[in-house]
């Protein structure tokens, strides 16, 4: 229920808890506006569609997922240690919130399946962030890559299994700390200066 004027903000919060409740196949934007107390309508004034209402939501819990790695990318730690604390923080936001609320996780997956331009959007502001860790280590001598940029795409290509929710399923099995150390070991040594 709003006690006053209706924020987008109120609308993603209750379209999340109904997502949560039933689904991405059975939520519906009228049961956001009944969540909320309010006309379907009002929904719509913010939202114009059920497909943006969804997309906003996606685009909310991407950004929430990882906004501990905009701590990491303003770090002055040495590029090699950058690169690595950035994917470890990658995986274990991935991670928790796949096995902290595997229901929820599941709605997302189906969401983000949907959402193919904030997910274009979100791989490529990701890959924007491991180019800037990959030039700076670059500028400081730290790494060797001709091109930063695919350098870039090819570590967070490289590490996929580490993020990408089609291998959710991974991430519970007990060696996948040591997958990932050895992938992580592996990148960096091939960035290393000759």
């Amino acid at each position: 229920m709003t006690d006053g004027i209706l924020t987008a903000d109120q609308i993603l919060t209750a379209a999340q808890d109904v997502l949560r409740r039933y689904g991405p196949a059975k939520a519906t934007v009228v049961d956001v506006a009944r969540a909320l107390g309010v006309s379907h309508g009002s929904v719509y004034r913010h939202f114009p569609s059920k497909a943006a209402l969804r997309e906003a939501v996606t685009q909310r819990w991407l950004d929430e997922s990882h906004a501990e790695l905009g701590i990491v990318l303003a770090s002055d730690a040495p590029a090699p240690v950058r690169l690595r604390e950035w994917l470890s923080t990658l995986f274990r936001a991935k991670r928790k919130k796949a096995l902290g609320d595997p229901e929820l996780f599941a709605t997302y997956t189906v969401l983000v399946g949907e959402s193919s331009k904030v997910i274009e959007r979100h791989i490529a502001d990701l890959v924007g962030q491991v180019q800037q860790i990959v030039e700076a280590g670059v500028a400081r001598g730290e790494f060797a890559a001709p091109d930063p940029a695919a350098a870039a795409r090819a570590v967070f290509d490289a590490f996929g299994r580490f993020h990408n929710p089609a291998h959710a399923a991974d991430w519970s099995l007990p060696d996948i700390e040591d997958d990932f150390a050895a992938l992580c070991d592996l990148i960096l040594r091939g960035l290393e200066p000759r």
